[in-house]
């Protein structure tokens, strides 16, 4: 009996031992950015948010929660203080331990100078950057036609003035991608192949949205909209879209009077055919903007804000401004 008992500590003892491992905890800070780096740790790991729902990154306060979050975090996603400048400060104090990924710096980014002049509200004063670099210069006739066909006055390097609402251009959510991935592995090299095969995955689907975007939006992309705070310029550049004007920059900071004067003329003048709202703001000034005017009110989220947190997000966000363009900017009847 003995002897048995030793051949069978013997023979456990080179049995393989399977030692679970802990997965990165990883956070990101917008639900578009959430679902790319849910998409890349699927099947792996899941990431904490920090802005959820219907919350807006241009001026949130963080909850205890979210600090602890960040305190507890190995990897951080964000675009950048560009965006989310509410987390510069926190992230600075509360993570100091955590590899920080500021996907704006991300090789092979489209980056668009900020907009001004024209229907574009002038950037001055706006907390984001500072709108007078000289590299983001721009003619009124640039904004008074459109931001299609705009690839090449995109900023190819530097942080400074450009517009941060990157993810809404297909191209940029695919470097992106890489740079998720990339950083993932070094965190967690175990599941390396599994971000590699899932950062593919991902880019192949990113890929076919942008064809699916361009047909779908192709009978429309030449009538002029207007939307409500100039975060779509992405979105505009790659898809060709005729924006017209935004009626503002800081969606925080309502507009006065006379800009709001100013945009109900220029709809007037223009012919537009959509006012765009967000679901994330205040809407009444879009019905102040369309009034005596044959624009139809339409709403577009860049956010992702009723959808719920996931892989898919992205792609079901992109199709729906998609969709929403077409619906609205289509011959009524």
């Amino acid at each position: 009996m003995k002897f048995l008992c030793a051949v069978f500590v013997a023979a456990v003892a080179v049995l393989p031992v399977h030692v679970a491992r802990a997965q990165p905890k990883v956070v990101a800070s917008i639900k578009p950015i959430h679902s790319l780096v849910a998409a890349v740790m699927q099947g792996v790991g899941e990431s904490g948010i920090v802005v959820d729902g219907a919350a807006s990154p241009h001026a949130y306060s963080l909850k205890p929660s979210q600090a602890r979050l960040l305190e507890q975090a190995q990897v951080i996603f964000w675009v950048g203080p560009g965006l989310e400048t509410f987390l510069e400060k926190p992230i600075s104090s509360l993570a100091e331990r955590a590899d920080v990924v500021e996907l704006s710096e991300a090789p092979g980014l489209v980056r668009l100078a900020l907009r001004e002049g024209g229907a574009f509200e002038p950037h001055g004063g706006h907390d984001e950057h500072d709108a007078h670099d000289e590299h983001e210069t721009h003619a009124q006739d640039d904004h008074e036609h459109g931001s299609g066909h705009d690839h090449e006055k995109a900023e190819e390097s530097g942080h400074d003035a450009f517009d941060s609402h990157l993810w809404l251009d297909p191209e940029n959510a695919k470097a992106f991608v890489q740079v998720i991935e990339a950083r993932l592995a070094a965190a967690d090299p175990a599941n390396a192949d599994a971000y590699a095969a899932n950062a593919k995955t991902v880019t192949q689907r990113l890929e076919a949205l942008s064809a699916d975007i361009t047909e779908l939006v192709r009978p429309v992309k030449d009538r002029p909209y207007i939307v409500f705070h100039d975060a779509y310029h992405y979105f505009e550049n790659r898809f060709d879209l005729n924006a017209a004007g935004s009626i503002t920059i800081n969606p925080e900071t309502p507009p006065g009077a006379g800009r709001v004067a100013e945009m109900h003329a220029k709809v007037t003048a223009l012919g537009a055919t959509c006012v765009f709202s967000e679901p994330q703001f205040e809407p009444k000034l879009i019905a102040v903007v369309t009034a005596d005017s044959q624009a139809r009110p339409g709403v577009l989220d860049p956010l992702g804000a009723s959808l719920a947190n996931g892989p898919d997000l992205y792609f079901t966000m992109m199709r729906a401004l998609a969709t929403a363009v077409r619906a609205c900017l289509s011959p009524a009847g």
